[in-house]
């Protein structure tokens, strides 16, 4: 697959990221570490295991700043490409999960605080988050398979010489449809469910009397906002196995649409700090020091 982007902007994007998203990523996972250790709420459960999970991302992104720098060669040992690109991808439909469970969380506890209030449980959202950990790594592991999947290909040198790149027919017949399933099921249900909680959220929260004007605010900003990155950062990415399911093949930008899932990393955090007094409350005292 020709790439329609140059290395370099690639390479920037993921640096940018790395070094914005890592030290915000790691100030929230100490400010919720803390919070449920202290008093642990299904939210701060839920925001904690999004953390880890975009750490995780993060982690593994010196790999792809390295292909980029190398042109999208693969110099690193093979077994590193297919480890790296199941992490990658898993962490990036986990985050779809958690932010949809945040959602569902949020509109609960308006539409229904009594309710709420009576049947949370910490143990719930541990619960929750085992099950989307084990659900994106079991759906992932297509991309660690894939590399290795009919690789005597007499056309096909092995190991390939760029990474999770130039399938063959074969390879393709397998990993479209795959894409697709990904794109319904970890994608657009998880879209909807959110686009569902977060309109109710906000036309019951514009309703209610008892709130400061100033917390109503942020709260439907806080509501908008995570629509849109959720929207932006996955939803170019997800439209692609669309496109190359019908077309039968990889489109050629999905390079572009990959970097703004990137772009998550260092946004989620924006989320942390409007969503959690334990992580203003972390960020400001770190800015008073």
């Amino acid at each position: 697959m020709m790439h329609s982007l140059p290395t370099e902007l690639m390479l920037a994007v993921y640096v940018v990221t790395f070094a914005t998203g890592l030290p915000a990523n790691v100030l929230a996972f100490y400010a919720f570490s803390r919070k449920v250790r202290q008093k642990p709420t299904p939210i701060d459960i839920l925001l904690l295991n999004l953390t880890v999970s975009d750490l995780v991302f993060l982690a593994f992104l010196p790999f792809k700043m390295k292909e980029a720098a190398d042109d999208m060669a693969w110099d690193m040992p093979y077994f590193l490409c297919p480890l790296s690109g199941f992490l990658f991808y898993t962490t990036i439909y986990n985050s779809t999960f958690f932010l949809t469970a945040v959602s569902v969380e949020r509109y609960l506890g308006v539409a229904f605080p009594i309710w709420h209030n009576l049947h949370r449980r910490p143990l719930y959202s541990v619960v929750a988050s085992v099950f989307f950990w084990v659900v994106s790594s079991m759906q992932l592991s297509i991309v660690y398979i894939m590399p290795y999947y009919n690789p005597n290909d007499a056309n096909v040198s092995f190991p390939p010489s760029r990474c999770y790149e130039n399938f063959t027919r074969d390879q393709l017949s397998v990993l479209l449809p795959v894409r697709l399933e990904l794109c319904l099921v970890l994608f657009c249900v998880p879209f909807l469910i959110s686009s569902f909680c977060y309109v109710n959220f906000i036309r019951i929260l514009s309703r209610l009397p008892n709130i400061s004007r100033k917390r109503r605010l942020r709260a439907i900003g806080l509501a908008l906002g995570t629509l849109l990155v959720f929207a932006v950062c996955f939803g170019p990415y997800n439209a692609s196995h669309i496109v190359g399911f019908v077309t039968q093949e990889s489109p050629r930008w999905r390079d572009v649409a990959l970097l703004f899932s990137t772009f998550n990393a260092c946004l989620d955090p924006l989320i942390f700090y409007f969503s959690s007094s334990a992580v203003r409350e972390t960020w400001q005292n770190l800015l008073i020091g």
